[in-house]
């Protein structure tokens, strides 16, 4: 029984993290495309944003790979789990897909809160991380430990350059009711929707891969389809 609970745990861990990651490198793309109309000269901020993607990208592969090791598909998770779907959501009112890219170039409030969006989702990432990095059923398996000590090694600087940038504007932090939301989100996916998928007996697995077709990103790679 004891097995059972850690692979099935483990199993949706794995796969709720390896769609995040996933999403999260997509979703940098837009960001990217709105940083390089709105601030073409700004190459540092350019530079560490490519970096954030390139690191999404990099820990994606590695859950891919840890599944690829035992022989199997990470469970169908779609935006329903995905944390900065959610987040989006209800600060922007539209999917992450539908979020108007020329309102980003266009409208400095609206860059503002996308930075803060992502600035706090990270941090909560990196939270959650040093939670897990402790947690017994994660230490039982050597190949995720060696996976979240990567990330948590990467996960603050990928918050530096969208702090940075509102720091550098002149723009807020986020208010109390910003990092509610942020702690809602958590909250509704840690203790509503995690055990819905773990007790949930008919969720299927993928069949391909999210990334397929794709080309490996890389700084340069990501420069040159700009």
């Amino acid at each position: 029984m004891f097995a059972w609970f850690r692979r099935r745990y483990l199993d949706v861990l794995g796969s709720i993290y390896i769609y995040n990651e996933h999403r999260g490198y997509t979703a940098i793309d837009r960001v990217l495309e709105a940083v390089r109309a709105r601030a073409p000269d700004d190459h540092a901020l350019i530079a560490l944003i490519e970096q954030h993607r390139v690191d999404e990208r990099a820990h994606y592969m590695m859950f891919r790979r840890w599944f690829e090791l035992q022989g199997k598909m990470p469970l169908c998770v779609d935006r329903t789990f995905g944390h900065i779907d959610r987040f989006i959501e209800i600060m922007f009112r539209t999917q992450i897909d539908d979020l108007d890219t020329q309102a980003l170039i266009d409208d400095d409030d609206q860059f503002e809160k996308l930075c803060r969006v992502i600035a706090l989702t990270e941090q909560r990432g990196f939270k959650q991380v040093e939670i897990l990095l402790n947690h017994a059923l994660v230490k039982s398996d050597p190949v995720l430990m060696k996976i979240f000590r990567v990330i948590h090694k990467d996960e603050p600087s990928h918050w530096a350059p969208y702090e940075g940038w509102l720091r550098a504007n002149g723009k807020r932090e986020p208010k109390w009711w910003e990092r509610r939301v942020d702690t809602f989100v958590h909250s509704e996916l840690l203790f509503l929707k995690l055990p819905f998928l773990f007790l949930n007996p008919f969720i299927a697995r993928r069949q391909d891969w999210a990334d397929g077709g794709e080309v490996a990103a890389s700084v340069s790679g990501v420069a040159a389809s700009a």
